[in-house]
């Protein structure tokens, strides 16, 4: 705690001692900061951003590093195709996946019937900026308890046209490839882009491979009218390691789940994502904008205890009405997801396959699930007075399940529906203008439906006591500008109150199910400092700095004969510090330190085991020059993990050992290694 408190004091004046050298000789600095920048969150909705370079400091396959500079979301990677996002400390106790949060690409939603949201199915080289919204504040975007993430790709640049391509290769045997084709006019732009992915991984059995295909095209229809369009398609398989036990961990990191790796186990995912949306301008105060889309995944997974067969076909709109009234903005909506998931598994005979790894087996189960969620919503802002606005909010949630045995007859069918009562979700927001920034404050609820396995009991039967998590979620925070815009603080505290908390126990190695198991309180602070000195003619020094810090604990836990009320929530790091500092002339050079402190995280509920707490730096350099007046030339070199340290780059909560095995709580990090690239784009 103390070597905390020192870093972050050290980083703290660092900032205030760059910031005395303020003088009007900065007026005329270019300004990187871009927290003002308008953003896709409506109306007066807090968001942080990440833009390109943001995410270019890190090698093209680590979305992870770049999102982890957000205070307050923490994402737990246990391998590329095995990521967690936790926002202020909601979906910390998802076993494998991200939930309880929403998220959008281009506007258009992909986050499933049951609330999973998929990240790695997105190529990050193709990301313009990520808007992260923080807690169930933003209404018209699902009021979920995690928040919202919205992916957007590169904007146009009008009147260029361009082919460029970037190749990147690295440590275990890393290769990647992107290709994309721009073009842009007045009334028309269109993006195409390919990427191919291949590493064999740090650890055993860790291999991953991927091919993606990127089209988005926009075109004017008419004079207040536009047509935007989008595919996104990815097909990768990727070999699974798993998570190891203490003693593997400490001794050899890089070895896999002794199962895992005898089973040869992994899995192979297709999904598409096709969107269309049209935006209609009345005039200049009212605006439509209509998407539809379709949404489809195969997905093919040999596990040690079984094999998993599944699809899932995906689709909905979103109308969204945005204008003014009575002076004031507002926005008016709706949303409507509908899939169907159909999965199958099967026995894995790999123990009678000479070594060979999976072997498909008897049919085990055949099962079938229609979800729906319907969600309504609105906002008006209006400014009381020239500094104060105001914005209020409503939401109305409706979810439906409709599971469906097709395997078993009889009384050992376990069909069965479930409609959750339609949830009210309202929001009250407060902002005012400052000389320097604006103050906020907000008052949000929002929920989380469970998921597929929280659904059912031990028998596979749809649990009909199971509900909704909800919260209520309350924010003051503040958004500064100082010293010729040079220095950007943002700041908040916040805490929320969730109750009918969701607790996914382990029952066997492949099976969860869930219960409502009491309330939890969320309580922390935030705090992001950026700041950039001009030092010698197109030179720059920018310093930065993100702080999380989380105090969550249960309210009300009692488990069996365990009461776990007053102890910590598992899986959250208390404390959490990314920092960095940049190096950078004009356009053409950029040399990044950057570094990442993670507490110690608690294992179990019983808070008596936790793991140990890391610090982990990485650097990049890039160079940008021209070879012709249509040529540019980029090259660039990262180095990962400096001092080579092991550490938990994921943990798995309340982790179990069957069978007399230790149980198996960590995902380790990758050690020490490289990244390297070249980038060329020629103008047309």
């Amino acid at each position: 705690m103390k070597q905390v408190l020192l870093f972050l004091f050290t980083c703290c004046c660092s900032l205030v001692l760059f910031s005395q050298k303020d003088s009007v000789n900065l007026l005329n600095e270019v300004i990187l900061i871009e927290d003002f920048v308008k953003k896709k969150a409506v109306g007066i909705t807090p968001s942080d951003q990440l833009n390109i370079t943001d995410l270019e400091q890190y090698s093209p396959i680590d979305f992870a590093s770049g999102l982890n500079e957000i205070s307050g979301l923490y994402v737990l990677s246990g391998a590329l195709n095995t990521n967690r996002i936790t926002i202020r400390g909601v979906g910390a106790r998802t076993p494998f996946s991200t939930d309880k949060l929403r998220m959008y690409f281009n506007g258009i939603p992909i986050t499933n019937g049951t609330g999973v949201s998929t990240i790695e199915a997105y190529d990050f080289e193709n990301m313009g900026r990520i808007e992260v919204v923080k807690g169930p504040k933003g209404t018209s975007l699902g009021a979920n308890l995690g928040g919202v993430i919205l992916l957007n790709t590169k904007p146009p640049e009008v009147g260029k046209t361009f082919l460029s391509n970037t190749f990147t290769i690295g440590s275990f045997n890393m290769l990647k490839d992107n290709l994309s084709f721009r073009h842009s006019e007045k009334g028309f732009n269109l993006n195409l882009s390919y990427n191919h992915l291949r590493t064999d991984g740090f650890r055993q059995n860790n291999s991953f491979e991927r091919d993606g295909f990127l089209l988005t095209s926009s075109v004017k229809l008419y004079p207040k009218g536009k047509l935007d369009f989008l595919v996104n398609y990815i097909d990768y398989t990727a070999s699974i390691p798993s998570s190891i036990n203490q003693t593997d961990f400490s001794e050899d990191p890089r070895r896999a789940a002794a199962n895992w790796l005898a089973a040869r186990g992994f899995e192979t995912n297709k999904y598409a994502l096709a969107g269309l949306s049209l935006s209609h301008f009345f005039n200049d105060d009212l605006k439509i904008t209509s998407s539809i889309f379709y949404t489809y995944l195969d997905h093919y997974e040999p596990r040690p205890f079984n094999i998993l067969d599944e699809f899932t076909n995906g689709y909905g709109f979103r109308s969204l009405l945005e204008g003014t009234i009575f002076k004031g903005d507002f926005t008016i909506g709706a949303e409507l997801y509908k899939d169907e998931y159909n999965w199958q598994t099967f026995f894995n005979q790999f123990r009678d396959n000479d070594g060979n790894g999976s072997l498909q087996g008897a049919q085990l189960s055949d099962n079938k699930e229609f979800r729906s969620q319907l969600n309504l919503f609105g906002t008006y802002a209006y400014q009381l007075t020239p500094k104060l606005t105001a914005q209020v909010g409503l939401a109305l949630n409706q979810t439906n399940f409709d599971f469906r045995d097709l395997f078993n007859d009889e009384d050992e069918n376990t069909s069965a529906k479930r409609d959750f009562e339609a949830i009210l979700l309202p929001s009250v927001g407060l902002e005012y203008q400052i000389k320097k920034g604006i103050l906020y404050a907000n008052i949000g609820r929002g929920f989380s439906n469970p998921g597929l396995e929280e659904t059912l009991t031990p028998d596979e039967v749809i649990n009909p006591n199971i509900e909704q998590e909800k919260g209520v979620n309350y924010e003051l925070g503040g958004r500064f500008l100082l010293f010729t815009n040079q220095l950007s603080i943002n700041a908040a505290v916040y805490q929320m109150n969730i109750t009918d908390l969701l607790v996914a126990e382990r029952i066997n190695e492949d099976q969860f199910i869930g219960r409502n198991a009491g309330e939890t309180k969320h309580q922390g602070f935030e705090l992001d400092l950026r700041y950039r000195q001009k030092i010698n003619g197109n030179w720059s020094l920018i310093p930065r700095l993100s702080y999380s810090y989380s105090n969550h604990s249960f309210v009300d836990f009692i488990d069996g004969d365990d009461n776990f009320s007053g102890n910590d929530l598992a899986g959250v790091p208390r404390h959490r510090i990314n920092s960095g500092i940049a190096l950078r002339r004009a356009n053409d050079f950029v040399f990044n330190l950057t570094h990442q402190f993670v507490d110690d995280i608690l294992l179990n509920d019983a808070n008596t085991l936790s793991s140990e707490a890391f610090n982990v730096f990485n650097l990049s350099t890039r160079y940008n020059t021209s070879i012709t007046n249509n040529l540019k030339l980029g090259i660039n070199f990262g180095l990962n993990n400096l001092f080579n340290t092991n550490y938990a780059q994921s943990v798995l909560i309340n982790a179990t050992g069957f069978g007399g095995a230790a149980p198996r709580y960590f995902y380790p990090g990758n050690g020490r290694n490289y990244f390297t690239g070249m980038r060329l784009n020629y103008s047309f």
